[in-house]
């Protein structure tokens, strides 16, 4: 297994988190597993930033984005050259340090 450490985030996971993550799983699906209820607007399917996370530690041991993820990833808010869209990060060998922006470009949460 995978170790993942959240960072805290004040509403989602206000005192962080560490995960266990089975290798071949997104992170979006391990945060979601989890209880930590990341946005996914387009259900996973790289259509939205929502699940935009910036990955701390680790990051080089994801595969690389694709052109899609890249374009999307444009239009995040805070993006660094470490950001991904969790539902396409895909979990392999090395454990991860990730971080949920506070802020997303969804205004219209439907749950919170």
């Amino acid at each position: 297994m995978t170790q993942i450490v959240v960072l805290p985030h004040p509403v989602l996971c206000p005192d962080g988190a560490v995960l266990e993550a089975e290798p071949g799983t997104s992170i979006c699906d391990v945060l979601l597993e989890n209880d930590i209820e990341i946005e996914h607007a387009c259900e996973k399917s790289c259509a939205c930033t929502t699940c935009h996370v910036i990955v701390r530690e680790g990051f080089n041991s994801l595969e690389a984005s694709d052109e899609l993820e890249d374009d999307l990833l444009d239009k995040a808010w805070g993006l660094t050259a470490q950001s991904r869209l969790s539902c396409q990060a895909i979990v392999e060998e090395t454990d991860l340090v990730v971080e949920i922006p506070k802020y997303t470009i969804n205004h219209a949460r439907e749950n919170h």
